[in-house]
Protein backbone atom coordinates (compact mmCIF):
# COMPACT_ATOMS: atom_id res chain seq x y z
CA UNK A 1 0.00 0.00 0.00
CA UNK A 2 1.15 3.25 -0.98
CA UNK A 3 1.76 6.06 1.66
CA UNK A 4 -0.75 8.89 1.47
CA UNK A 5 2.01 11.31 2.03
CA UNK A 6 2.31 14.54 0.28
CA UNK A 7 4.77 16.16 -2.75
CA UNK A 8 5.95 19.45 -3.46
CA UNK A 9 6.95 20.85 -7.18
CA UNK A 10 10.59 21.94 -6.23
CA UNK A 11 9.99 24.29 -8.85
CA UNK A 12 6.27 26.27 -8.43
CA UNK A 13 6.16 24.81 -4.87
CA UNK A 14 2.56 23.39 -5.71
CA UNK A 15 1.44 20.46 -3.24
CA UNK A 16 -0.12 17.42 -3.95
CA UNK A 17 -2.22 16.11 -1.45
CA UNK A 18 -3.72 12.80 -2.18
CA UNK A 19 -6.53 13.03 -0.11
CA UNK A 20 -7.71 15.88 -2.25
CA UNK A 21 -6.68 14.36 -5.16
CA UNK A 22 -7.18 16.75 -7.93
CA UNK A 23 -10.93 15.96 -9.27
CA UNK A 24 -10.34 19.14 -11.81
CA UNK A 25 -7.75 17.07 -13.45
CA UNK A 26 -9.32 13.58 -13.61
CA UNK A 27 -7.14 12.48 -10.39
CA UNK A 28 -9.66 11.26 -7.48
CA UNK A 29 -9.49 11.97 -4.20
CA UNK A 30 -7.02 9.01 -2.10
CA UNK A 31 -4.94 8.79 -5.31
CA UNK A 32 -1.33 8.28 -3.96
CA UNK A 33 1.37 10.33 -6.00
CA UNK A 34 2.88 7.09 -6.74
CA UNK A 35 -0.17 6.10 -8.73
CA UNK A 36 -0.39 9.05 -10.62
CA UNK A 37 0.20 8.34 -14.44
CA UNK A 38 4.13 8.47 -15.22
CA UNK A 39 3.57 11.30 -18.03
CA UNK A 40 1.61 13.60 -15.55
CA UNK A 41 2.56 17.05 -14.87
CA UNK A 42 2.24 19.88 -12.19
CA UNK A 43 -1.01 21.34 -12.74
CA UNK A 44 0.49 24.88 -12.08
CA UNK A 45 3.95 24.66 -13.93
CA UNK A 46 3.65 22.22 -15.76
CA UNK A 47 6.98 20.55 -14.91
CA UNK A 48 7.16 16.69 -14.63
CA UNK A 49 6.81 14.42 -11.99
CA UNK A 50 10.24 13.89 -11.16
CA UNK A 51 9.77 17.41 -9.69
CA UNK A 52 8.16 16.31 -6.89
CA UNK A 53 9.49 15.33 -3.77
CA UNK A 54 8.16 14.03 -0.31
CA UNK A 55 6.69 17.24 1.49
CA UNK A 56 7.33 17.24 5.26
CA UNK A 57 5.16 20.11 7.28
Amino acid sequence: MHSMKKWICVICGFIYDPAVGLPDHGIAPGTAFEDLPADWICPECGSPKDSFEPYTE
